[in-house]
């Protein structure tokens, strides 16, 4: 069964689509790297996952329900689906450890004490235990990028999705951003990542989504697509971004 799938999706900004029959599917505990020239949708590919961008035609169904169902509770969806987003989208006026219990309490009621203890223990995992009591301002972007990914792991997520994770960070943060990935990507999590980091696609991806002008034009697993890519777009993709 998949985690994910998404049959012909299509999406219109007014009179221009951005989306053009988009179909694939993403196995459970499946990563898969959605990479592309700026302006390709692949964000936008990923963000109809969670019902972030609503499409107008086309069916998407996680964990084998339709997100196109009108009856559908987003807040519980999107708990299940966790979002790390390319700036992070940290509250600033809380603190660190309430970033994290905030969505834990509201959406999954679980109590404070609960929740507190659950946060703590997943900043821990990232490294950043000690920085529960501070503020997102006081924090580096590696850092704050890192509790970002906490936080969608405290809603215990079936599937996480990237959406650039590493690319407002300076060069010497991406590794520790990567690394949790990485981790996280070995324990078995169902990940989908738009992301420009080609080492990372060839050392975790099972597979490689390549998109231009809103279309899928390659999906295939990571050795095809870095060894034998099939289009020209992609080997020209590849030969700019691979030094």
């Amino acid at each position: 069964m998949f985690m994910i799938s998404l049959e012909n999706v299509s999406k219109w900004y007014d009179n221009f689509q951005v989306l053009i029959n988009c179909s694939t599917e993403v196995k459970k505990g499946e990563v898969v790297v959605v990479c592309g020239p700026s302006g390709s949708g692949k964000s936008t590919l990923i963000k109809t996952v969670n019902a972030l961008e609503p499409i107008q035609k086309g069916n998407i169904t996680v964990n084998g329900i339709s997100i196109n169902d009108k009856n559908i509770n987003l807040a519980q969806l999107r708990s299940k689906i966790g979002m790390v987003f390319q700036h992070f989208e940290l509250f600033p006026h809380l603190s660190i450890i309430q970033n994290l219990t905030l969505a834990q309490m509201k959406v999954l009621k679980r109590n404070k004490t609960i929740s507190y203890e659950k946060g703590t223990q997943l900043l821990d995992r990232v490294g950043l235990a000690s920085h529960a009591e501070k503020f997102s301002a006081q924090l580096s972007g590696g850092q704050q990028q890192r509790v970002a990914i906490a936080r969608a792991l405290c809603m215990d997520p079936i599937a996480i999705l990237f959406d650039e994770p590493t690319s407002a960070l300076d060069p010497e943060m991406i590794n520790e951003v990567l690394n949790v990935m990485v981790e996280l990507a070995d324990e078995g999590m169902t990940m989908m990542v738009v992301t420009h980091e080609m080492d990372f696609a060839r050392k975790v991806a099972d597979r490689v989504i390549f998109m231009d002008e809103g279309r899928i034009v390659e999906d295939s697993n990571k050795n095809d697509f870095f060894n034998y890519p099939k289009s020209d777009r992609a080997k020209d993709f590849l030969a700019k971004i691979i030094h």
